[in-house]
């Protein structure tokens, strides 16, 4: 059976790690943590973790999940992806990418299996290097910008003080979802995240 996959969009660098962008990256934080493990360097030019993520039915640990951050910038996401996927016969059933969603307002969390990249380059860049978007994304609202600010701009700027004091939250529901994802399976964890 091989593993999940599980990529964490964003810019590489610490001058982007609070920004809106990187709040894939920020999730994948989280689920190191859960999984007591730390990000190493790969040859795919990406960190990984690759560990055991959640408990299956009877206490049985959880399945095997590359936790991954590419370490190529949020346009080009696609070369390191592609590269993993690759390396440890992931298809893109096994593929879950957390992403920034301007769609959706902040604080929500959807997830879909396939469907167009709404704009979202990152996405674009991996249905490329993959030849289908048939894979899980996790979508996380950050909201539309306010006013004429370009949505550009709006995604390379920090939390405010206000979403930060909401965000933790956010992150921990995001990674609730992955590991419902990779424990119980698309449908049941769509059926508990969208009906929540």
């Amino acid at each position: 059976m091989s593993p999940w996959l599980v990529v964490g969009l964003g810019n590489p660098g610490p001058q982007y790690a609070g920004n809106r962008h990187n709040v894939g990256q920020m999730v994948l934080d989280v689920l190191a943590r859960r999984m007591n493990g730390t990000f190493t360097s790969h040859k795919a030019r990406a960190q990984v973790l690759d560990g055991r993520l959640g408990t299956l039915a009877g206490g049985a640990p959880g399945p095997r999940v590359i936790l991954a951050k590419p370490g190529s910038y949020m346009n080009v996401s696609g070369g390191p992806v592609g590269a993993l996927a690759k390396f440890y016969a992931v298809g893109p059933a096994q593929l879950l990418v957390v992403h920034d969603e301007l769609d959706l307002p902040p604080e929500t969390l959807r997830l879909k299996q396939g469907g167009g990249e709404g704009g979202h380059n990152g996405l674009r860049s991996i249905s490329a290097a993959l030849g289908t978007k048939d894979y899980v994304r996790l979508r996380v609202g950050v909201g539309r910008p306010p006013g004429r600010m370009d949505p550009a701009d709006y995604v390379l700027r920090d939390f405010s003080a206000a979403e930060r004091a909401e965000l933790g939250v956010t992150l921990e529901e995001a990674a609730d979802a992955v590991e419902e994802v990779v424990t119980l399976g698309l449908d049941k964890a769509q059926m508990r995240l969208h009906t929540a």
